[in-house]
């Protein structure tokens, strides 16, 4: 029998296939946009001064400035650029953090967004921006933030590193394995989920394997963007709470965070949650979810510790302190002895532990 849900779709456009790009002039006329602002990260400009080139009279600068978890100094160099050139409109051409830095624009201007993702990070889908301050990452949930029109090209995702493709797959599971247990989940967004981890566990060690496999590439990013339609439409729970104090306090890089703490995050709550467990498990065809999520990255030659990304011993404590500072939903009570075990297993990289709850 299925039980009483609320399933609301978010309003953004999307275009999906290979040769896309090319629609994005279009794209920026069909919202109104004559003044476009192009995003990228300093690796990227020259994509993105080419994609300007390809927007002609629609394009009217580029800031290559983007970096990770939205620091909101260089969203005010964007501000101080977009008001320079007079933009009306921004184009976010890379990954989670080009993304996330029109996001924040978005919230402080209401310019409308065309993102073109390069990566898996699902940030496109969402209502959801994260934002770096003084070492503290904060987050805000509205509708303002979203893109008026993502397109997808898998002909961009090509030339991804294999290495990264893999960090940045694990990254999007993650947003569809706590959709399955989110207070908010319901089966349309469950559907969403499993075939999202599917898509993107079947897809990633064939991309390892052969990093020039067209299809391959194609499913990982279907895969990603059901994953960020489903971080987009219920809320999340430890794993990222955990994954935005790790990596806004330390600094460390976002995709490869998610990697590592995916496994121990899902270890911690699997007591409470047998159905999502099992549900991922299937997924990713494995008996059990936590160590199968594990043996994913170990396949795909991903980092395994926290200490191996930047996270220094010192700060395990520190890290514990902060998860449970702030009150958040979670499937299984936030116990903060078993949260630093957490912490601590994914530092020194051993396998994830299942721990008792507490009674």
């Amino acid at each position: 029998m299925i039980g009483s849900f609320t399933f609301e779709s978010l309003p953004c456009r999307v275009i999906f296939g290979s040769g896309t790009l090319g629609a994005a002039a279009d794209e920026i006329k069909r919202f109104g946009g004559k003044r476009s602002l192009v995003l990228t990260t300093p690796q990227q400009e020259a994509e993105g001064r080419r994609l300007g080139a390809s927007l002609g009279s629609l394009f009217t600068g580029i800031f290559a400035g983007a970096t990770m978890h939205t620091p909101v100094e260089i969203t005010d160099q964007a501000l101080i650029a977009m008001k320079e050139l007079d933009a009306d409109c921004v184009v976010s051409l890379g990954g989670g953090s080009t993304t996330g830095l029109g996001k924040a624009l978005a919230l402080r201007t209401g310019v409308n967004q065309l993102c073109i993702p390069t990566t898996y990070a699902g940030s496109e889908m969402t209502p959801i921006l994260g934002e770096t301050k003084d070492g503290l990452k904060t987050t805000v949930r509205t509708n303002d933030v979203l893109p008026e029109t993502v397109i997808y090209d898998v002909d961009l995702t090509l030339s991804l590193p294999a290495s990264l493709a893999a960090t940045s797959g694990i990254n999007a599971i993650a947003h569809a394995v706590e959709a399955l247990y989110a207070r908010d989940r319901n089966p349309v967004v469950s559907l969403m989920a499993e075939e999202g981890i599917r898509a993107l566990a079947d897809a990633l060690p064939s991309i390892i394997a052969t990093p020039g496999d067209r299809e391959a590439r194609s499913q990982a990013l279907y895969g990603a963007w059901l994953c960020g339609v489903c971080l987009g439409t219920v809320g999340m729970a430890l794993h990222h709470k955990l994954c935005h104090t790790l990596g806004g306090t330390f600094d460390l890089p976002h995709a490869e965070t998610h990697t590592i703490v995916l496994p121990h995050a899902v270890a911690y709550n699997a007591p409470l949650v047998p159905d999502a467990v099992a549900r991922i498990a299937r997924a990713i065809g494995a008996s059990d979810a936590a160590q199968g999520l594990y043996d994913l990255a170990r396949r795909l030659n991903a980092k395994l510790a926290l200490r191996d990304i930047g996270m220094p011993e010192s700060g395990i404590d520190k890290a514990a302190e902060l998860a449970v500072t702030n009150a958040y939903w979670n499937p299984r009570p936030l116990e903060r002895n078993a949260i630093r075990d957490l912490i601590a297993h994914a530092w020194s990289g051993a396998a994830p532990v299942a721990t008792k709850v507490a009674s």
